[in-house]
């Protein structure tokens, strides 16, 4: 598979990642599996797509032991993603940028992921009671100490956390120019998809600008533009997409001239899937952009793994750009 380098110390992945998050988190627990999932993570390392996400908010706790266990045998293979920042209680989810918290989390994820670095530990939500200089400072701390290899910053809440009429990236933007004085980011993820293109108006150009490499979260818009999801088939109640504005029924039916629209480029590469082609527009839009797709099963693995290799036309791109914006809310 391609190779592609996020950050300025150029560490090298490949073109395509694995989100791991529906392998314990967020996504049909009924289909969760542990030895289907552990199955997922060494297709994907066979495939090249080294780059493997995971949180320890994911179970919690639990993605990152299943993370372990493949890294156990083939840890030289894989580059490492997990996050640190959030706290799961019962009913809720809260952050915390403490030092002193920081300093733990990651010595409990790597313990869970059985490895002695983290390739990117990035921040997932940063705390609004603590400075994010201070989190971001302890965080390259552990830098320093030999325990992760370059931080991350991940945005994928923005649209949560904006203020009324400013752009969704806009706050992003101001807390990684803050923690930029402090240390270097390597990487930031944020959501990018052919039906949700906003981090293409401001945080995109940012990166790239600074040499900094793009993870796009959910580059096939939850599974939506894989064209594989019934309209009105429903979720489980555990599912995130069940509680979701943009995947009620209505809106599945009104949405799918996009899906229709990645078809027809499809059938212009022969066996090509609408998945594969949402994952292609994803890698064009720039060398420093990784797309993170995720799931728990080996097929859908090589299926993401093999849209590294296609080559979308001007004429493709054009006809993507010309589709219909989502309708719905994304809140």
């Amino acid at each position: 598979m391609e190779r592609r380098t996020i950050g300025a110390a150029a560490l090298g992945v490949g073109a395509v990642g694995l989100g791991c998050m529906p392998m314990s988190w967020a996504y049909s627990t009924s289909e969760q599996h542990g030895e289907s999932s552990l199955r997922a993570v060494h297709t994907a390392l066979d495939a090249g797509m080294s780059l493997l996400d995971t949180a320890d908010m994911y179970g919690p706790f639990t993605n990152e032991l299943l993370i372990g266990r493949a890294l156990k045998e083939r840890r030289s293979e894989a580059f490492v993603s997990t996050k640190c920042g959030l706290l799961v209680g019962e009913q809720h989810i809260v952050a915390n940028g403490r030092p002193s918290y920081v300093r733990r989390a990651c010595d409990s994820s790597l313990r869970r992921l059985q490895t002695e670095v983290i390739d990117l530990y990035q921040l997932h939500r940063a705390d609004p009671e603590v400075p994010v200089e201070e989190t971001w400072g302890a965080m390259a701390e552990l830098v320093t100490a030999g325990k992760v290899r370059a931080l991350g910053f991940c945005a994928v809440g923005a649209r949560a956390d904006r203020r009324a009429g400013a752009g969704i990236h806009d706050g992003t933007i101001r807390q990684l120019e803050r923690v930029q004085q402090v240390f270097p980011v390597s990487g930031v993820q944020a959501e990018l998809s052919a039906w949700s293109r906003e981090a293409l108006e401001t945080l995109l150009p940012w990166c790239e600008a600074r040499g900094i490499g793009f993870l796009a979260a959910m580059p096939l818009g939850n599974g939506y533009l894989t064209g594989a999801l019934t309209t009105g088939g429903g979720f489980e109640p555990d599912d995130v997409r069940a509680r979701h504005p943009r995947f009620t029924a209505e809106m599945m039916a009104a949405n799918q001239p996009i899906v229709a629209g990645l078809r027809r480029v499809a059938r212009r590469h022969g066996n090509a899937t609408p998945a594969q082609i949402a994952l292609a527009w994803v890698l064009a839009q720039g060398r420093h952009v990784v797309p993170v797709p995720g799931t728990k099963k080996a097929h859908w693995v090589a299926e993401n793994a093999r849209a590294a290799d296609l080559a979308l036309t001007a004429e493709d791109l054009a006809e993507i750009a010309a589709l219909p914006p989502a309708q719905g809310s994304w809140e």
